[in-house]
Order: structure tokens, then C-alpha cells, then sequence
């Protein structure tokens, strides 16, 4: 059965689709909220409009297979699908730890069978990835939003101290490898992501707006020079390191929408 009635009202606009065999995501922007119930909310709506500020909506229509959501993020589903919240007494209080050290929930909720899931509205800009077996990705905290039931989500552990403390990233960050599909949520579009190739390279960043980086490129927390008084010169201080082959997403316009 294909429900696609939420998809053909007046209002919304499908932005983005991406498929394989099993799942397809539909991403839906709400083009005018309409719903206003006096003119302080109205006067702000319309603002948002005009600056065409969004709504974004994801809907997944699953086949036969599964999918993981963080905690808080389903809106409704329907069809034959089962929720399992993957929280059992024995791995309760390791999940309740990892969730905080991320930013992310104890446990993500898995949706098994055939139906159509719908995820809350955000503000947010989705990034929608398909990663191949063995394809790990980094990504920033708070980031994951849903994934296939066969891609592996985990906290990951910072490789050295001055990365943890120092890079504005904390101690742990997630890995998510494929096989499948993965919903992100990112503060920027992107057309604002800077995708950085990198071949047994180097790339300094001076703050903390990558999003994401390749299992294969290492982080860490540097002098922007090689002396302390270059660096106090340059008036960069420290920066962000990166070195490996791979790619590292850059979001440099993050900076911008935090000054306004």
C-alpha cells in the first residue's frame, strides 16, 4: 500500500527523495502555515515566510524492513508496523550513559515491518545519506534523526585528550555505519556544506563547524603554529586538525547565523 496524501496537499512540497529496495524518504517542506490564531503569530509566520524559513517534515515509507529513530522524533506511523524500544533491563543503564555523554536519547526506537513513518516537523535543515557496507561516518552531536535497521549507531570516543577537551566537540561524538539510509539534521543546508576531499591530507579549521567526517580522518587540537608566540601572533591560537583520506563537511555560514 503507498499512502501518499500527506505529500499532495496544497501547502507542501516534497524537496527531496531518496530511495533504495526496501525504504523511501520524502522530504516535505510546509511552503505557508495558514493556522494562526491572532496577528502576533500571524506577523511572525509571515515573516518566516518571507524569509522562507520552513517547516521540514521527513516521511518514510518502509517495505519490509526497519528503521531506528531518536527518541522524541516519530510523529505518528501507520500501516503493519511494529515499534521495539531496544531497551532491555540488562543494557538499560549502558544506554542511559551513552545517551548522555552524545546528546542523543537512551535508546532508539526501531519500527519493524511495512507502513508509513512520519517524523516530526523541524526548523532544521535534513541531510538524507545512503552509506555502503563498511561506511562510517562521524558526525556531530545531536545530528541523527533516523537511520535503516541495518545501519550500526553508536557513540564514539574522541582519540585524544586535546581533541575532547579542546575542539568544541566533547568527548564523544556518533558513528553511524552502512549498510542503509541515514537522516541527519543539520543547522545549515546543503548548499552551504563545504565537502572537503582529502587524500592522505591536511585541513586546519579554525572553530567547530564540521559536521561530519569519514571514519578515516583523525582529529585532534593544535598550535596554528609551531611556537606559542606564532600562534598568540597569527590570533589564531588553536585550531581543529584533520588528517587522513576521506572527506570532513564544513558548515563555515553556522558562524554567521549565531551573530544575527
Amino acid at each position: 500500500m503507498r499512502y501518499d496524501a500527506i505529500g499532495t496537499r496544497e501547502n507542501i512540497k516534497i524537496v527531496d527523495t531518496s530511495k533504495n529496495d526496501n525504504i523511501q524518504i520524502d522530504i516535505l517542506e510546509y511552503q505557508k502555515l495558514v493556522g494562526a490564531t491572532n496577528s502576533s503569530q500571524a506577523t511572525r509566520l509571515e515573516y518566516l515566510q518571507r524569509q522562507h524559513v520552513c517547516p521540514r517534515q521527513a516521511v518514510i515509507y518502509i517495505t519490509n524492513s526497519s528503521v531506528k529513530v531518536e527518541p522524541g522524533a516519530m510523529s505518528y506511523f501507520q500501516g503493519d508496523l511494529e515499534m521495539v524500544s531496544g531497551v532491555t533491563p540488562g543494557n538499560f543503564l549502558g544506554r542511559a550513559i551513552s545517551g548522555k555523554l552524545t546528546g542523543e536519547g537512551t535508546a532508539q526506537p526501531e519500527y519493524r515491518g511495512s507502513g508509513m513513518l512520519v517524523l516530526e516537523p523541524t526548523y532544521e535543515h535534513n541531510i538524507v545519506l545512503e552509506l555502503q557496507k563498511g561506511e562510517e561516518i562521524i558526525v556531530d552531536k545531536g545530528m541523527f534523526q533516523c537511520a535503516q535497521g541495518s545501519v550500526t549507531v553508536k557513540p564514539f570516543m574522541q582519540k585524544n585528550i586535546s581533541s575532547a577537551v579542546l575542539g568544541g566537540e566533547g568527548i564523544f561524538q556518533m558513528s553511524i555505519s552502512g549498510p542503509g539510509m541515514v537522516i541527519l539534521e543539520s543547522k545549515v543546508p546543503m548548499c552551504e556544506v563545504d565537502i572537503i576531499e582529502m587524500d592522505n591530507d591536511v585541513l586546519k579549521v579554525d572553530g567547530n563547524f564540521a559536521i561530519l567526517r569519514t571514519a578515516g580522518i583523525n582529529f585532534t587540537v593544535e598550535r596554528s603554529a609551531k611556537t606559542l608566540i606564532g600562534s598568540a601572533a597569527s590570533g589564531e591560537g588553536l585550531v581543529n586538525v584533520y588528517r587522513g583520506t576521506g572527506q570532513v563537511w564544513l558548515a563555515p555560514t553556522i558562524k554567521i547565523y549565531s551573530m544575527v
